[in-house]
């Protein structure tokens, strides 16, 4: 996974990140594998399974390709921003609130691994 030339990155940060590429593709499949689901949806999921590849690369090269992750902190933030209201006045759908509940938590270990190869930089 590193050509040699990357500072090591300890395996349960790269487990994180798969982690995260696999809970993207399990939010996003079930969507787009939906009959009837709306054009919105879709281009939703769409681009919740391309963080999910995002998640997967920086997995691979965690050292080399970790700041692409500020685009998975910035992604999630904005997501938890315009839902959770939404979730708060009773007017999401079901399990919404699960879904935010993982995008926050991913959101948290983001900031934690970047934070974590600053300090070690």
């Amino acid at each position: 996974m590193s050509d040699g030339s990357e500072t090591p990155v300890a395996s349960p940060w790269r487990w994180m990140l798969g982690g995260a590429a696999l809970y993207n593709w399990l939010v996003a499949l079930p969507v787009l594998l939906t009959p009837g689901t709306g054009q919105t949806d879709r281009v939703v999921a769409v681009l919740v399974a391309g963080f999910g590849l995002l998640y997967a690369l920086v997995a691979r090269q965690p050292a080399r390709l970790a700041p692409a992750l500020w685009a998975g902190v910035l992604g999630k933030l904005g997501v938890l921003w315009v839902m959770v209201p939404d979730v708060l006045a009773g007017r999401a759908v079901a399990g919404t609130g699960a879904v935010l509940a993982g995008d926050l938590l991913f959101t948290l270990a983001f900031l934690a691994f970047l934070l974590a190869r600053r300090r070690a930089g």
